[in-house]
């Protein structure tokens, strides 16, 4: 691969330093940033870009520390002069400032030299042959060359040619597309030429593809695709944004205050010294003092006066120039125009015209426009810095006088707004002051402004006029239930030429309320109906009721007098609650007390016990003002007490009130019921213990003389029955066979003295006695209350019979009289009554039982009944009967 050195080509060194220059952040933006760099850089290199705006956002002031480097908007770091690192690093900061914000940042940037690419040694070194092929030659053309045309741009050459005969060809933008012609390629010879000169802003660059083929056709190389970039001339001059630029300042604006940014452009490629720009001032209208500054690299415009005074000049008028080539004189330049408005500030104090002013005004005319005063401002008209606000300073203590602001014309308008009176002052005067609605905003070390005032004396003219009232409105207080005619007062008018009453008449109009009347000559005022607070309109409390008064000429004045209905103690204090019970602890009931009169008339409240007997049985402490305590002295009986309590509230009215307490014998008040026994008569009341064990008692004695009187009943029908107390014993014998013939049987006769075997009984040690049937079956067995025997029972019944039946009646009711009365009085005594659990037992569900039959077949045969079946046997049972039975 070769290449000739084209004619006329400018340098390239310093252009192929961007591509060995290799850039690479370290740290955070506003921290430090590192570039690597070659140790020799030249002017206007490319060092690295820096984001600006991770670190602040809208930058108007961008330097650098090291005037060796520039930094343009865009963060691109550039060299303003050949340099050559002395030492390993070299380190600079750049500078941010936000100047509306005041706010400044920092990016420390560090340049360190790049490392040298390490030689490969001999025997690292790999040989392997590759194809040489032919490479992209980048050219450069300069923009707006002069020629001559053609001018030869580069030479393209393939190495085939030593073996082939090879022809070059083009194609691409400005070949054989737009723009075409304005390059061609020699067939035999490669050469590259340009036809006539190329704008850059137009054609930044072109890429061709170029062809190396033999006469037949034949390609022996790839296509080079070969760029030629055009560079860059000075040939455009920036130009700003806007035609006119205008801002606004306010007027005392400290210096450094921003008042505004120009910006321009360029077309020229970007980043390079032909779009550096520079700004400055040119010229100011009006040509005095100059008040503004402009940054020659952001464009910024700030306050530079001190003092800048809308009344003296309300605009300035900038010329500005904007450069590139960083502003050198040989730079291109371009002027705008910039228009900066005062805003105003209220740095002037408004000021009377006048300092004094007169008027007049009749008496008792109301909301009546009597003056109008105006001031002086120079602040900007209509703004608020010349907003006019007045107000009265002195002479106004009655409040009849109000002064307001007319935006149209910003006068003061001065007004009457109560009613003046010529006999009491016929002439006010009044002191008025003025400000203007924003506040005061000076120029440093300038002097407070002072407050302008003027004088206004008010005449006030006589007017004839009606008869006054004094006071305008009087209060009245009436205590509620007052008699009908009771005089509360007098309300009077007067001449207010005379001061005398004489010849005034009073009258209330009609549609009022009818509580009051007013005597037509007097003013005496008297009640008309009895005023209570709880009845109709009268719950308000009070009412206003308009007067006239009627002089001679029949002019009228009016009054008004409130009536306020005061309470008063109509009502009696009563306990509300009055039914109480009151356990065995004997905890105090707390009594409280209510009373529909209001304050002062209610509470506190005082309780008696009126009744003396049940004073020295009951005691009542207060607990507060409105409630008390009631307990017993002592331990008295249980019963029911009705107990009258006074209670007199705090304007001494006394209503009297019957307590009823249940003292009973509980534990909790939800056990008694109000009936249990009342001990405080002398009476006594059965509980319900007691009478329910009465019941029980009499059922018993019910059911024994039942019993009894059946068992007697028996003993007298004297029937011979045979003695089959052995049957219920189990013979033992396991034979089946026929026993033996017996002819005596076993059975032993009951010892008795009844030969009939109706009843016996048996005594013994156990104090057991038993009531036997004749047959051998047991029919009750009670144990005695002592040591007893009975005697014998005679044969026949009378009064044998009768004797027994008694002593066995006295020996049941010994024993279950002292066991009941045990049980009831335990019974009593237990809260939970688990004594009863003797009679009543209460047992699980444990499923569903069977069916149970009849009993009535396993009943004893009473004694009516024959033993006739025995004759009918059936055969089978014959047998037996005869075995068992002699005959």
């Amino acid at each position: 691969l070769s290449r000739a050195a084209p004619r006329t080509m400018a340098p390239a060194a310093p252009r192929l330093v961007l591509g060995l220059l290799v850039l690479s952040l370290c740290c955070e933006a506003c921290k430090k940033v590192t570039f690597h760099v070659p140790s020799e850089l030249e002017a206007d290199t490319l060092v690295g870009r820096v984001d600006l705006k991770e670190c602040l956002q809208s930058a108007e002031f961008i330097s650098s520390t090291d005037g060796n480097f520039k930094i343009l908007e865009d963060g691109s770091v550039y060299t303003t002069s050949a340099l050559s690192l002395s030492a390993e690093k070299k380190t600079f900061t750049i500078l941010l400032k936000d100047i509306k914000e005041q706010v400044e940042k920092k990016i420390h940037v560090s340049l360190v030299e790049e490392e040298k690419k390490k030689t490969r040694h001999a025997r690292d070194t790999v040989l392997k042959r590759t194809k040489r092929r032919w490479g992209p030659i980048p050219s450069v053309m300069i923009e707006n060359s002069l020629g001559p045309f053609p001018l030869q741009i580069q030479q393209v050459q393939s190495d085939t040619a030593q073996n082939y005969t090879i022809y070059y060809s083009a194609s691409g933008p400005g070949i054989d597309q737009d723009p075409k012609g304005l390059f061609y390629i020699e067939r035999e010879t490669g050469n590259i030429f340009a036809t006539r000169a190329v704008d850059r802003e137009q054609y930044p660059s072109f890429q061709i593809i170029c062809f190396a083929t033999t006469p037949d056709g034949y390609s022996p190389e790839v296509p080079l695709v070969h760029t030629i970039r055009i560079e860059d001339d000075n040939d455009n001059a920036p130009y700003f944004t806007q035609d006119l630029f205008e801002f606004c300042v306010p007027e005392n604006s400290k210096p450094g205050v921003v008042v505004g940014k120009v910006t321009a452009e360029d077309r020229d490629e970007p980043y390079t010294l032909h779009t550096t720009l520079k700004y400055r001032i040119v010229a100011q209208n009006p040509p005095i003092t100059p008040a503004f500054s402009l940054h020659g690299d952001t464009g910024v415009i700030s306050v530079l006066l001190p003092q800048l005074d809308r009344e003296l000049v309300p605009s300035y008028t900038l010329l500005v120039e904007v450069r590139d080539m960083a502003g050198q004189p040989f730079g291109l330049c371009t002027t705008g125009t910039v228009v900066v408005k005062i805003e105003d500030t209220n740095d002037n104090a408004p000021s009377f015209k006048q300092i004094q002013y007169e008027t007049r005004v009749e008496e008792n005319r109301v909301s009546v426009e009597i003056l109008r005063v105006c001031v002086v401002d120079l602040d900007e008209p209509g703004s608020p810095g010349s907003g006019a606000v007045y107000e009265i300073i002195r002479g106004n203590d009655d409040q009849a006088f109000e002064i307001t602001t007319d935006k149209n014309t910003n006068e003061g308008i001065l007004c009457v707004v109560k009613g003046l009176d010529y006999e009491s002052a016929k002439q006010r005067v009044l002191v008025i002051g003025v400000n203007n609605e924003a506040p005061y905003m000076l120029a440093p070390h300038s002097q407070q402004l002072s407050q302008s005032t003027c004088s206004v004396t008010v005449h006030v003219l006589d007017v004839d006029e009606g008869p006054v009232f004094k006071p305008c409105l009087l209060r009245l207080d009436v205590k509620e239930c007052e008699d009908i005619g009771t005089a509360i007062g007098r309300y009077v008018a007067e001449d207010p030429e005379t001061g005398n009453s004489e010849g005034i008449r009073y009258r209330i109009p009609p549609g009022q309320c009818n509580w009051i009347n007013i005597d037509d000559k007097s003013g005496e005022v008297r009640t008309v109906k009895v005023l209570d607070r709880d009845i109709g309109e009268m719950r308000r409390g009070q009412c206003n009721i308009t007067v006239l008064a009627i002089d001679r000429n029949g002019k009228t004045g009016t009054g008004t007098i409130q009536v306020c209905i005061v309470p008063g103690n109509k009502n009696f204090p009563r306990i509300a609650q009055t039914d109480y019970i009151m356990c065995r602890d004997r905890e105090p009931i707390c009594l409280t007390a209510q009373d529909d009169d209001e304050a002062p008339y209610s509470t506190p409240f005082v309780y008696r016990i009126t009744d003396r007997n049940l004073a020295s049985m009951w005691k009542i402490n207060p607990q507060n003002d409105n409630s008390a305590y009631l307990s017993p002295k002592g331990d008295i009986p249980f019963g029911i007490y009705d107990i009258p309590v006074s209670v007199m509230d705090n304007g001494g009215k006394v209503g009297e009130t019957t307590v009823r307490v249940n003292l009973c014998d509980c534990v909790t008040p939800t056990e008694c019921d109000g009936r249990a026994r009342q001990l405080s008569g002398g009476n006594v009341t059965l509980g319900l213990w007691a009478i329910l064990a009465m019941i029980l008692g009499s059922l018993l004695l019910l059911l024994i003389l039942i019993t009894i009187c059946g068992c007697c009943g028996r003993g007298v029908m004297h029937r011979q029955v045979t003695d089959d107390c052995a049957n219920h014993n189990l013979i033992i014998s396991n034979t089946e066979a026929p026993g033996e013939e017996v002819m005596n049987h076993n059975i032993i006769p009951l010892q008795n003295t009844c030969d009939q075997g109706g009843y016996g009984v048996k005594t013994g040690d156990q104090q057991t006695f038993e009531v036997v049937k004749g047959r051998g079956h047991t029919l009750e067995s009670v144990k005695g209350g002592g040591h007893q025997t009975l005697g014998s029972v005679k044969e026949g019944g009378g009064q044998t019979m009768m004797d027994t039946c008694r002593y066995s009646y006295s020996e049941w009711h010994n024993f279950t009289h002292p066991r009941l009365g045990e049980k009831v009085h335990l019974c009593r005594q237990d809260e939970e009554q688990k004594h009863s659990e003797d009679y009543l037992l209460s047992y699980n569900y444990e499923g569903k039982g069977s069916l149970a039959g009849s009993v009535g077949c396993c009943s004893d045969q009473h004694e009516e009944e024959a033993l006739d079946f025995l004759d009918q046997l059936e055969p089978k049972f014959r047998t037996l009967a005869e075995t068992c039975i002699k005959r």
